[in-house]
């Protein structure tokens, strides 16, 4: 049985395509505030905490999160099936946090701009041979007939990573600085390491699961308070004597595990729908009607939309009420359906999740990306659970199939999309001296939306090339 999910591997690539496509359209004043994060608007791009309100950016990183969350059963089955220990499984997830921490670093510091303050066609070259060397450590070779080559490839990469860590003057000649690593990378591998052990210690146990998030959420209540106590000098931890490692691990990290679990959840019932759906014959498969599955599939999107518009503009009762009213119009739709029907599970999950939030949003002053709010992970998470019931409804309908075998791909190599942009596209542009042609490109809105659009198109062509090779990443 393979381990994918279409509709999951779609969320994750619908995830990183528009995290690309969010960082590369024009800047300035061009394009309207919602096209940005909704604390970092245009045209000064300055972080204003005071600003409440999410955009469709915001969505971006949960999206992922919780996709992370949710491919974590699918990826640790096969070793829970064989009886491994917790010793094996914490070894595997402390390599994975270490080759991620490590990706992090490498990545960031390896970007031609940080290489140089103005960089020129050799520091491009070395951006591009950072990618190479970043191929040779994550390449999944396991399928390879020489893995011994490629092992001795990838302890030469590591090597050649370390030495050039060591010698190039990053940051206009300060060097390296472990405090300068892709934050997005670094929070991923601190994800990676605590959602896999709370997912193997409650492994077929989600009420132990989730009982977890009150007492992450009760640290993050004593770390406000003025007093010292043992919860908010466990929250502080960050040093032993003399030696930090607050650019590896923060307590601050774990406010993800919000999305992380409900994706754990979700992953869980993506497996058990699989094995069922494998074992079953077609009249034994639970199904709903096609119909109710189209009308599904579109209340999810104007569920997002909605949400987002309202947010944003802060209509909140008014959102609020729109989104009762789609959430119990699913659920009417669903009811009648046997209760081990998935897409009844996802509602009253996603359901949940989003009403809850909607019910926090007042709480920390509205709903926020930074500083997280509580209102922003289970909002979040909610609409995760509803994109994830419109990408499996249309990866099965022959209209829109082709859309999301399209976003699939891209989100089963979703290391390759994430850095191809910045060590291969970008250095490439500007050797080849067509970067100015794509800078040139900030004229309007239209055309400040197509520079996103085509940059995003070739990274998106990359990384479906590297997967039809299957040249998979693997961290």
């Amino acid at each position: 049985m393979t381990n994918r999910d279409e509709g999951l591997d779609a969320l994750r690539g619908f995830a990183i395509l528009t995290m690309v496509l969010s960082g590369s359209i024009a800047h300035g004043d061009l394009l309207p505030s919602w096209m940005f994060h909704a604390q970092v608007p245009p045209p000064l791009y300055k972080f204003d905490p005071s600003i409440a309100g999410i955009t469709w950016v915001d969505l971006v990183f949960p999206f992922f999160l919780f996709s992370m969350g949710a491919a974590i059963p699918l990826s640790l089955r096969k070793y829970i099936n064989k009886g491994e220990n917790f010793l094996f499984i914490l070894t595997m997830a402390i390599k994975r946090f270490l080759l991620l921490a490590f990706f992090a670093l490498f990545s960031q510091h390896m970007k031609a701009w940080v290489i140089s303050d103005t960089p020129q066609t050799s520091d491009h070259l070395l951006s591009i041979a950072a990618f190479g060397l970043l191929f040779f450590q994550f390449y999944d070779a396991k399928h390879q007939r020489n893995q011994k080559l490629f092992l001795v490839l990838r302890l030469i990469s590591i090597i050649v990573s370390v030495y050039l860590l060591w010698q190039l003057d990053f940051w206009g000649g300060k060097g390296f600085d472990f405090y300068k690593s892709d934050i997005i990378i670094m929070v991923l591998a601190n994800m990676a390491l605590f959602g896999t052990i709370i997912y193997y210690l409650t492994f077929e146990k989600p009420i132990w699961r989730l009982s977890i998030l009150p007492f992450i959420m009760a640290v993050f209540l004593a770390a406000k308070e003025p007093e010292l106590g043992w919860a908010k000098t466990l929250y502080e931890f960050n040093h032993v004597g003399d030696f930090k490692f607050d650019w590896l691990y923060q307590f601050y990290f774990l406010k993800y595990l919000f999305i992380i679990i409900p994706g754990t959840i979700c992953g869980e019932w993506l497996l058990a729908n699989m094995l069922k759906s494998e074992n079953s014959t077609s009249e034994d498969k639970i199904q709903i009607s096609s119909q109710s599955e189209i009308v599904l599939s579109f209340i999810a999107v104007i569920l997002i939309i909605g949400n987002l518009y309202g947010l944003f503009e802060r209509a909140l009762f008014l959102n609020f009420l729109f989104s009762v009213v789609l959430c119990l119009t699913s659920y009417y739709l669903i009811k009648k359906e046997p209760k081990e029907n998935i897409y009844s599970k996802l509602i009253q999950s996603g359901s949940y999740l989003l009403l809850l939030g909607l019910f926090f949003e007042a709480y920390e002053g509205g709903i926020r990306k930074d500083h997280s709010t509580y209102s922003y992970y289970f909002v979040s998470s909610g609409l995760a659970f509803y994109t994830i019931i419109c990408f499996s409804v249309w990866a099965k309908h022959r209209y829109v199939k082709s859309f999301i075998n399209y976003l699939a791909l891209n989100g089963k190599n979703p290391m390759v999309a994430y850095v191809v942009g910045s060590l291969l596209v970008m250095p490439i542009m500007s050797i080849s001296h067509t970067k100015p042609y794509w800078d040139a490109m900030n004229q309007n809105i239209f055309m400040g939306l197509m520079k996103g659009i085509i940059f995003t198109g070739l990274v998106s062509l990359i990384t479906i090339f590297f997967v039809k090779k299957r040249w998979f990443w693997k961290g």
